[in-house]
């Protein structure tokens, strides 16, 4: 497969926001795609080279492009430096470049001998190449990756040379998410929304987009319903709604439900196999060398040779026997002096499921079954504890419990739904489980966790950095992000010049595609970060889009004098509070407000 036909269906991407039109591109796509390429086109197309959960990364920073683009065409680096300044595209500066010395050129300057047929790019060639540079480590690598991509721009036209450079930044910018695939996927391969949550389903237990795209092109929807679980293969966890009140979840979970602490940690989904243990994250990252303390308590207190058990991990006080903040647990993430660290920062794990024991998937099983099979196989622990569980039927035990969960240090509690047909939800975000972290019945006080979008630089003393951020929730229904407010306030100096740098390492040279904002802010990044958020109150909005003539025509809905609260490195942007969280919340608000005026 040529890579100049993948390129061209790129450039058909790349002018549309329309989720219909991408879908119908990629059905193109995969109709012109050889069966046994289908996962590395689909990589490809979602901006990877492999399962997020593999960890595999290119490692390039815009320095080193800008050194293969100048090496590549015959130019001063300071010459495609200021032409990237222009741009905000080092694609865009590959494309005009290379276009103009011209591709012959280039073969000929590189040694590349052969017809014009030889010398095209293939999809292989481009995909050995990345993983080559990906794989590529110590000293020298710099040099040897940007070697490894001047091979490439030797053959590429401008128009490869542009997607082959946004590929290896891992800025793709096409707006095609893994939800977009799947509904394209179930389109061109099955055969209406049965077909469709099939494939989801599958997708939500392989965590790998590649894999599922290759086995429906070759065996088709049946091979696809075989798709089981693997231990050491992360599944999408599962997520929870918010609501109100104790009244409202309670009549929501059938008037009885189980509530568990909802501990400030890091969620953290554990695969055991004899004594192989992975530790994975909210974001499918692997993290079992932050926590060795973790991996030798698991071996130690399951009892079972294969499990998936999900839990979360806290900071711990052994001297006083206090849960610590979330920000003293972040400081344990890091790839060197883990002993030192696990020392100084001592954890506990609460688990509170399991998804799979010794060769059976529990993913259909209720909830009261697996917290009873959890519970059967878990020795106690210094560090491995059960998550604290009670089950109530009124509003005035719920709220005795959410007390009790406050006073111990929890961020609030997890309301779940203990019926028959309560099975583990993975990759989705229902209300079979509910948080809730504050009593609605005063003022608006709940944090949110919001993607930033942009940024608007600093005045006086915050001159030279981004004072300001455009925040924004995530809608999955239209997958897009969309503005709920400006984010100015609850930075300290350091975190302004931290934010500043993150933001400016993932700038766009235009507003994303999948955002939707009437702002036109000063820099526009990957909706990649998420920030916990906290607001006076919600209101309805003529200048942001989130929810947009939902609640009040031509009006969004926004949060009023919102503060930043934290980092959360644990969470992606598509697992983010939702527009429809906002749309929830802003209706309670205004019921409460009602009923406090009558």
């Amino acid at each position: 497969m040529k890579y100049a036909d993948l390129a061209e269906i790129y450039k058909k991407l790349d002018v549309t926001t329309k989720r219909l039109e991408m879908i119908e591109i990629l059905i193109e796509l995969f109709e012109l795609t050889p069966k046994e390429k289908m996962r590395s086109v689909i990589y490809l197309t979602s901006g990877k080279i492999c399962a997020d959960y593999i960890g595999l990364e290119l490692g390039f920073a815009d320095k080193m492009v800008i050194k293969a683009i100048a090496k590549a065409v015959g130019k001063p680096g300071n010459d495609v430096t200021k032409l990237f300044h222009k741009t905000g595209d080092l694609g865009e500066v590959a494309e005009t470049l290379i276009g103009k010395t011209g591709q012959q050129q280039l073969g000929a300057f590189f040694g590349a001998s052969g017809s014009d047929q030889e010398r095209q790019l293939t999809v292989d060639e481009v995909w050995e190449t990345l993983h080559k540079i990906a794989k590529t480590e110590g000293k020298g690598s710099s040099t040897k990756k940007t070697n490894y991509l001047l091979g490439v721009f030797s053959k590429a036209s401008p128009l490869e040379a542009k997607y082959i450079t946004r590929t290896v930044l891992t800025q793709l910018r096409l707006g095609v998410k893994d939800l977009t695939i799947i509904e394209a996927l179930s389109r061109k391969y099955g055969e209406g929304k049965e077909s469709r949550v099939i494939i989801e389903h599958a997708y939500n237990v392989t965590s790998d987009i590649g894999e599922i795209g290759e086995r429906l092109a070759k065996e088709g929807i049946e091979a696809i319903k075989r798709i089981d679980i693997v231990v050491g293969r992360p599944i999408r966890m599962m997520s929870a709604q918010r609501m109100g009140t104790a009244e409202e979840i309670l009549e929501k979970l059938g008037g009885k439900c189980a509530l568990e602490f909802k501990y400030d940690g890091e969620r953290v989904q554990a695969h055991v196999n004899k004594d192989e243990i992975t530790l994975y994250s909210r974001n499918l990252n692997e993290i079992t060398d932050m926590y060795p303390d973790v991996k030798g308590a698991l071996k130690r207190s399951l009892k079972s040779k294969k499990a998936i058990v999900e839990g979360e991990i806290t900071a711990w006080d052994p001297e006083t026997e206090q849960l610590k903040p979330f920000q003293i647990l972040m400081s344990r993430k890091r790839k060197y002096d883990i002993d030192k660290a696990m020392e100084k920062i001592p954890v506990k794990l609460f688990l509170f499921d399991i998804l799979y024991k010794d060769g059976e998937s529990l993913l259909k099983k209720s909830y009261p079954e697996r917290r009873q099979i959890l519970e059967s196989l878990v020795n106690d622990d210094d560090v491995i504890v059960l998550s604290s569980r009670e089950i109530v039927n009124t509003a005035e035990g719920f709220e005795g419990y959410f007390e009790k969960a406050i006073e111990s240090g929890c961020e609030g509690i997890m309301a779940k739904d203990i019926r028959k047909e309560t099975q583990y939800q993975a990759g989705n975000r229902g209300f079979l489980w509910i948080k809730h972290k504050f009593d609605y019945t005063s003022t608006f006080a709940d944090s949110y966790d919001f993607v930033v979008v942009g940024g608007f630089y600093g005045k006086g003393r915050r001159k030279g950095t981004l004072g300001t951020l455009l925040m924004a929730a995530f809608n999955p229904e239209e997958n897009r992000f969309e503005t709920v407010c400006k984010l100015g306030s609850g930075f300290t100096d350091e975190d302004l010049a931290n934010i500043t740098e993150a933001l400016m390492s993932i700038k766009l040279d235009k507003k994303p595609k999948d955002v939707v904002s009437n702002l036109n802010a000063d820099v526009w990044v990957i909706p990649s970060l998420v920030y916990e958020v906290q607001g006076a109150d919600l209101s309805a909005s003529p200048v942001h889009t989130c929810a947009l003539g939902e609640i009040k025509k031509d009006a969004g809905i926004a949060i009023r004098f919102p503060r930043f609260i934290r980092y959360r490195e644990d969470k992606g942007p598509e697992i983010a509070t939702t527009t429809n969280e906002i749309i929830d919340a802003y209706k309670r608000q205004r019921l409460l407000k009602k009923q406090d005026n009558t």
